[in-house]
């Protein structure tokens, strides 16, 4: 019996040991960073090369003589 209670008053003592401090500790604050201005590091020729692509993409001719409406030029 006695080793019964001396197990069960061990484990009761470890449990509420590891349980942690009492004490609240906030936790650090942390920081935001900005992005980067767009400046002198070369970050602008993706955009510039993105839209150069696209404009090339919409003035392309496809070479097609077909009329939209399916008469191929002729009344």
């Amino acid at each position: 019996m006695k080793k019964i209670f001396a197990t069960f008053a061990a484990l009761v003592l470890a449990t509420s040991m590891s349980a942690g401090t009492l004490v609240y500790t906030a936790p650090d604050v942390t920081m935001i960073e900005e992005a980067a201005p767009m400046g002198g590091s070369g970050s602008w020729l993706i955009p510039l090369a993105i839209l150069a692509l696209l404009a090339f993409a919409l003035l392309q001719d496809s070479g097609d003589d077909v009329q939209p409406n399916g008469q191929n030029g002729q009344l």
